[in-house]
């Protein structure tokens, strides 16, 4: 008997196929791992009152460590220019721990130092008078062009500073105090002990509107 040569091929079911798509989106939406980006984590202060104005913090022109980032990333650091932040934490600790004009509280918090950082105590009229409230503050500016990166690299310079301070004061690197959680009470007690009188006094300034868009 002749075979019909108009025989249609057999057809693929495509039924399932939704199916089986939306199953496969599942299993990727299951097990991909999307990171997180956290920023950058500061204490902010608490939200002012509109109705009453903040108050008037007058500090001695001696007691701020003055950093301006211009638009081209250039800093200015205490007057004086740097191509580069490699020495900035240095200058930090020393302007911190100067010791110029110590109250009775000052000269007891010096007295509780270590003798490495005390021997970073110059003295200096000049300079800051003691890194407890109200004696030193280090005061970052940057303009509407600098970059982000460059914001971010000397923020930590910054913070690297007091780190460094704090972990000499209990006996650990800068890195080990920066990894500590406060999670167990031994934890807590390092880092109550490392920053005691000496508060992270940071000042960001709202950045200058000239230079970017």
């Amino acid at each position: 008997m002749a075979r019909s040569k108009n025989r249609n091929p057999p057809e693929i079911s495509t039924g399932s196929m939704a199916d089986i798509a939306f199953l496969l989106l599942i299993f990727f939406l299951v097990t991909t791992t999307i990171a997180s980006n956290k920023g950058i984590q500061n204490l902010l202060p608490p939200k002012q009152d509109p109705n009453q104005p903040p108050p008037e913090i007058k500090l001695n022109e001696r007691n701020i460590f003055n950093i301006l980032v211009n638009a081209n990333d250039q800093l200015l650091v205490e007057g004086e220019y740097m191509d580069n932040t490699d020495n900035l934490s240095n200058q930090i600790k020393e302007f911190l721990l100067n010791f110029g004009n110590p109250d009775e509280d000052a000269v007891a918090l010096y007295n509780s130092l270590p003798p490495s950082l005390k021997g970073m105590a110059k003295r200096d009229p000049a300079s800051s008078d003691h890194p407890m409230v109200g004696g030193a503050v280090v005061s970052i500016k940057t303009n509407r062009g600098t970059s982000y990166e460059k914001y971010l690299e000397v923020l930590d310079q910054v913070k690297r500073a007091y780190f460094e301070i704090y972990a000499e004061r209990v006996g650990l690197t800068a890195d080990q105090y920066r990894a500590l959680t406060g999670k167990t009470p031994a934890e807590k007690e390092l880092m109550d002990r490392g920053k005691e009188g000496i508060p992270l006094a940071i000042s960001i300034a709202e950045p200058d509107k000239i230079g970017g868009n």
